[in-house]
């Protein structure tokens, strides 16, 4: 769900990192010629970076040419980059099949190169396996676990004198009573159309999987509807939090950025995104205090869920100019010091369990209901087509700006659901 040239420079911002070359036997090149540059595209803004230099720092005379840009530019571009060459040797990848830039949808036109002789790739635990195969091949190095809640400026609701709402009900009320201070419970950039399935999925979690948690697979087996199915009820829940003053005003003109800036300094009581955002929140007010919480969805918290699944990782362009440092770029990412490295710098959890990452206080939360058996995975890492996820979005979208209905948008779900791979 979440995180970057030649067509693509124009449109994103380039931070080009860059070691004093040296001359040397420890040369990264698979083609022949020495050359030790490798080229990086990124979504994780704000923690690749640190990754970056770690790496560096480790292979001196390294230079490492890297770009970041948000989801929605890059898995724009990333498949048509592919397709003429002038991709990154090494490239954010997502898992499962539910968008673009996941592993099913790079991987099946071969432009992803086979990682699975790597030695973390048997150590990933069998959830991470599915989603980070394809064909029984392993294509992605997924570092970090993340979750979805509502992620809270601890200051601000302390100003306010409000606390974390632990039903549907009291939530409904938190938001009104937040509104009637003038600072509104969660910001939301939905101008970044990628930010609009958070919420949703969210109350998905709970009111479609607490019931039926093998929803998944029977949506899988043609036994089940978006359409059909308690999505209704959390579609309608996502619009009553619009109605009842839940987000600021105009979502569709805040940007995912603007909406950190927004929560980060108590212009709204929080957010409701990804645990990721707390590094960036910090980062903006590295003063602050942020605690995720499951998102109420029903009145019994006995019954809530929160979504929870590998997050984004990073694949090897099967074409890519330096292979052989490109890989030793993953093997750092997945070793204890590089996954380390990441998941403080990003606020995830490890996936390796020798990672010894330790764990931001604001996501202790998230913490038990993993280690409960109480979560389920981001609902488009398993859809047969990243098209789903697509007309999700863009629908999600034309609801909030009064241009079509839910019912329309999950009708279309089923329709591009059933069309399969």
């Amino acid at each position: 769900m979440t995180r970057r040239l030649i067509p693509l420079a124009a449109a994103l911002t380039t931070l080009t990192l860059i070691a004093a070359c040296s001359s040397g036997t420890n040369s990264a090149s698979s083609s022949g010629g020495g050359s030790k540059t490798l080229t990086i595209a990124s979504v994780d803004q704000g923690s690749i970076e640190k990754v970056v230099d770690a790496f560096k720092a480790a292979n001196p005379g390294v230079t490492v040419n890297l770009t970041t840009a948000g989801a929605d530019q890059y898995q724009q571009q990333i498949r048509t980059q592919l397709a003429s060459g002038t991709a990154p040797d090494v490239m954010t990848v997502w898992p499962g099949n539910g968008n673009p830039g996941a592993t099913y949808v790079l991987a099946k036109p071969g432009y992803l190169l086979d990682l699975s002789d790597q030695p973390w790739a048997s150590l990933l635990p069998d959830a991470f396996k599915q989603v980070a195969r394809y064909n029984g091949k392993t294509y992605n190095a997924l570092f970090g676990l993340n979750g979805i809640g509502a992620v809270y400026n601890d200051d601000a609701m302390k100003k306010a004198g409000l606390t974390a709402p632990t039903t549907w009900t009291d939530l409904l009320s938190f938001c009104k009573a937040a509104a009637a201070k003038g600072t509104p419970a969660f910001a939301l950039g939905i101008q970044d159309n990628w930010v609009t399935q958070l919420v949703l999925y969210a109350l998905v979690a709970t009111t479609v999987f607490g019931p039926d948690k093998d929803f998944a697979t029977k949506m899988a087996n043609g036994q089940g509807t978006f359409a059909g199915s308690p999505w209704t009820a959390a579609m309608a829940k996502y619009q009553q939090m619009n109605t009842s003053g839940c987000f600021q005003k105009n979502p569709l003109g805040t940007s995912y950025e603007a909406s950190q800036t927004l929560a980060a300094t108590g212009k709204t009581l929080g957010l409701v995104q990804g645990n990721w955002v707390i590094a960036l929140l910090k980062k903006q007010n590295p003063n602050g205090h942020f605690t995720m919480k499951a998102l109420p969805a029903t009145d019994d918290p006995a019954t809530f869920l929160m979504p929870a699944a590998a997050g984004a990782g990073y694949g090897v362009n099967a074409k890519a100019k330096n292979k052989e440092l490109a890989l030793r770029f993953i093997t750092y990412v997945m070793s204890p010091e590089g996954m380390k490295t990441f998941n403080e710098a990003q606020g995830s959890l490890p996936t390796l369990a020798n990672a010894g990452t330790p764990v931001d206080p604001g996501l202790a939360e998230l913490t038990t209901y993993v280690k409960d058996n109480k979560t389920v995975p981001f609902m488009d890492q398993l859809w047969p087509n990243a098209k789903v996820q697509q007309t999700m979005l863009s629908g999600l979208q034309e609801i909030f700006s009064n241009q079509s209905t839910p019912a329309k948008v999950l009708t279309a779900m089923d329709s591009n659901y059933n069309a399969g791979a």
